[in-house]
């Protein structure tokens, strides 16, 4: 394949592989020191109460920091708000590094610890912005594949600076080498990026919010969000299944984990490639079904061979994700489509974020009753949508109405 052909296919031009560069170093940095900080917070004063603070501000940042993050980038432009947020992170991982006292960790997370929720409406704008419409869900797939390098290497890279300068100084220095990959982020991003993002009409927060009452948004919304009732009610306790219902090892149920990851990251680019040359409905309902299945398959697994399944099951969840994401930017207005995604993102997880704790009591009453009652959310949601949901074709003008 030519070096031209392939830019092409995989929707690699200037402004996509300035992101990728982007998304690769801050998470990288991030990942490295993020996994550890519940035991830094330990090691420095903190105690499971704080600890449950920071997980607890983990969701509640990733489901409320999509809004302004999508505001701000159709305020300024996706290149500039791309830049602050990542100064942001470089600000939080200063205060960690200074302060060494849980109290400046717990400030310090604010302004790191959800910086892909809050960056995401930017980058969904820029891939719309930068890629042909019809390579919209390859440039979409190769966000979701690259940010998942700095998922694996972070945590390993984290894990041996822990091991060689001990937990209080390995944590300290992996932010001190995040600012580093994050500086060198700015400055690539800033010379690559070829599209200031500029706005020539207001921006509106009550515009984004509204968006999301057309037809075609709104049923993609409330099938989603569904299906994210079947996979947060079990999520929490799938360790718990795994590990404590069916006597696996944790180093086993890392295997799983593994098998799920590899999944999903084998399916991106051929899936990518068949829906931007085919309508998206379909994939969307498949990526729907796999997440129904989920927790039905593992209800019935007892043994390593059959979890293996389910967990190839849930990485084929990815199989549609990043074409739903396209099809949220298609069915949101031009000049707004980070403001709706954002919109989008806050409704959706602000929800569901509630609505998952039910899974706890369920669990309580049985397994069967968490995993049936988030299969048949799951059920309801990919049939809603296979039914009432649409899709834009290729030449559909963006952020019209279908009728």
């Amino acid at each position: 394949m030519k070096k031209s052909k392939f830019i092409d296919f995989f929707a690699l031009n200037g402004s996509m592989f300035s992101m990728l560069i982007l998304v690769i170093l801050v998470g990288i940095g991030q990942y490295m020191g993020d996994k550890f900080l519940p035991l830094y917070l330990m090691a420095v004063g903190g105690s499971a109460i704080t600890v449950g603070i920071l997980g607890g501000m983990q969701n509640f940042l990733g489901a409320i920091y999509s809004f302004p993050g999508g505001y701000l980038s159709d305020k300024i432009g996706y290149k500039k708000s791309l830049i602050v947020f990542t100064l942001m992170s470089i600000a939080g991982y200063l205060l960690v590094i200074i302060f060494p006292s849980w109290q400046y960790v717990l400030i310090g997370a604010i302004f790191f610890i959800a910086w892909s929720a809050i960056a995401m409406p930017a980058i969904m704008s820029l891939i719309s912005d930068a890629v042909p419409k019809n390579k919209r869900v390859m440039g979409v797939s190769m966000h979701s594949l690259f940010r998942r390098i700095p998922m694996a290497l972070g945590p390993l890279i984290g894990g041996i600076l822990i091991g060689i300068y001990g937990l209080t100084n390995g944590v300290r220095l992996s932010f001190i080498i995040a600012i580093g990959f994050a500086i060198v982020a700015i400055f690539l991003f800033n010379v690559l990026i070829k599209d200031e993002g500029k706005k020539d009409e207001p921006v509106r927060m009550r515009s984004m919010i509204k968006n999301l009452a057309s037809k075609n948004l709104r049923t993609l919304l409330i099938s989603d969000i569904l299906v994210r009732f079947c996979e947060q009610i079990p999520y929490a306790f799938v360790v718990v299944w795994v590990v404590e219902k069916n006597g696996l090892s944790a180093f086993q149920f890392g295997i799983l984990t593994t098998i799920e990851m590899v999944t999903a990251m084998i399916i991106y680019v051929p899936v990518a490639y068949l829906a931007d040359k085919h309508t998206k409905k379909p994939f969307v309902v498949i990526t729907f079904a796999f997440f129904t299945l989920f927790p039905l398959v593992l209800l019935f697994s007892r043994s390593f061979e059959f979890l293996a399944l389910a967990f190839i099951i849930r990485g084929l969840k990815e199989f549609g994700e990043p074409t739903r994401k396209s099809l949220i930017m298609d069915f949101s207005p031009e000049g707004q489509k980070a403001g709706t995604f954002g919109a989008y993102y806050l409704v959706r997880d602000g929800i569901v974020s509630v609505m998952a704790f039910l899974g706890a009591f369920l669990w309580i009453v049985s397994p069967s009753a968490n995993f049936l009652t988030a299969f048949a959310f799951g059920l309801i949601g990919t049939v809603l949508f296979w039914i009432f949901g649409r899709s834009v074709p290729n030449n559909q003008i963006a952020g019209k109405e279908l009728s």
